[in-house]
């Protein structure tokens, strides 16, 4: 049986996805107890099949409350009130700070002709946007961001040892108390005096005429933590490795900038930043051929359902001019991720604004690059970079 959750395998998941899909698009794992959809018509159905698949998961039990381990009716009612931070025109509003950003953190690193993508830009930039959306001063980033990397890690519960479940399980305790401390002194500023936060928002909310519970208020404040920062920082970290992988279509997006968005789509599909969810029958299921018993946990696999070649001619070529590119990478669905517009926005400035800056970008070292900590993650831990400086940042107006 295929180690899916070894480095190696994290790193170039693809052949063997191609390989299983091709044999057998529904697997199970004995050693985890889970079963994997591959195909994407397998997983789209999965996706959206709400009847007899539910988002009502804890593969980690410390994070069951979290909007996406939640189905319908509550599902709704809390998806429609975190959605009011994500309404298009506030979006948009976020630009010109995101560019700022964008550029203030490239400013420190572009005369080097060197720095590690990661750690200098793609992870700090959208953790700077959520912590500002969610009211989070400065002087508390790095804690932030220390918050952030141990939650990842609770995605190494499955199917592990007891002992290394045990480990990552009192991190998180650790952290959850440091994280309830903070939110009780901060939510009680924000009853006494609301800002424009997310935070105010949600000190603020109701559902079924009741207020949010301190441990609803966590759930999304965990959430917002990880997901806000993390599927960003993939999809920055997985273009430059795409381009720098394909010079022909960096050369193409040097000569026709326009195909950004359409880039950007391709990254999304071609490495996808998550690369499985969690869902678990409601009752048996019959699924490719196979028999799938109620109650089971299954990770429909969009990592190889954006590689299924029935779906996408030539679906293990890296297209930035690919069209249609109706892939999976958000999800699909009522839970489909309500960051994506966000993510997409902070993509595009920040690949911009790089691609713009350097010339004759490249890899610093030919080792193997580590995988980011959470299991369901595809992207580097580190990615070192050299490039020659290029024209420096447009001044605003």
């Amino acid at each position: 049986m295929l180690d899916f959750f070894s480095d190696a395998t994290r790193r170039d998941p693809f052949p063997a996805y191609d390989q299983i899909r091709r044999r057998s698009p529904v697997l199970h794992d004995p050693r985890s107890d889970t079963w994997m959809v591959f195909d994407y018509a397998g997983v789209k159905r999965v996706l959206t099949d709400h009847a007899a698949f539910s988002s009502s998961v804890t593969p980690a039990p410390l994070i069951s409350k979290w909007l996406i381990f939640s189905d319908a009716p509550r599902h709704t009612k809390l998806r429609r009130l975190i959605s009011k931070a994500f309404t298009p025109g506030m979006i948009a509003a976020l630009e010109p700070r995101i560019q700022e950003l964008s550029q203030e953190l490239l400013d420190q690193v572009i005369e080097r002709g060197a720095m590690d993508l990661a750690a200098d830009f793609s992870i700090p930039l959208p953790m700077m946007v959520i912590a500002e959306m969610l009211g989070i001063a400065p002087r508390n980033w790095p804690r932030f961001r220390e918050w952030g990397d141990v939650i990842l890690k609770l995605s190494y519960t499955i199917g592990g040892s007891p002992e290394a479940m045990a480990v990552v399980a009192q991190g998180f305790r650790t952290v959850t108390a440091e994280m309830t401390a903070y939110l009780k002194d901060v939510m009680e500023q924000r009853r006494r005096i609301p800002g424009d936060d997310l935070l105010s928002v949600l000190a603020e909310a109701e559902v079924d005429g009741e207020r949010l519970t301190e441990e609803e208020i966590l759930g999304f404040f965990q959430l917002l933590l990880v997901a806000g920062t993390e599927t960003t920082a993939n999809l920055l970290n997985n273009a430059v490795l795409c381009l720098i992988e394909n010079p022909d279509e960096m050369e193409k997006l040097e000569t026709s900038p326009h195909l950004l968005g359409s880039a950007i789509e391709e990254v999304l599909r071609y490495r996808s930043p998550v690369q499985w969810v969690f869902r678990a029958t409601k009752q048996e299921i019959e699924l490719n051929g196979h028999t799938i018993p109620a109650g089971e946990l299954v990770l429909p696999m969009i990592g190889s359902a954006n590689r299924d070649l029935r779906q996408f001619p030539e679906a293990g070529r890296f297209n930035i001019a690919r069209e249609p590119n109706p892939h999976l990478a958000f999800g699909h669905g009522v839970h489909f991720c309500l960051g994506a517009p966000l993510s997409r926005l902070e993509a595009r400035v920040a690949l911009s604004d790089l691609l713009n800056r350097v010339k004759e970008l490249r890899l610093r070292s030919t080792e193997p690059w580590e995988p980011r900590q959470a299991l369901q993650l595809h992207g580097p831990a580190r990615l070192p970079i050299c490039f020659k400086p290029g024209k420096t940042a447009a001044v605003p107006a």
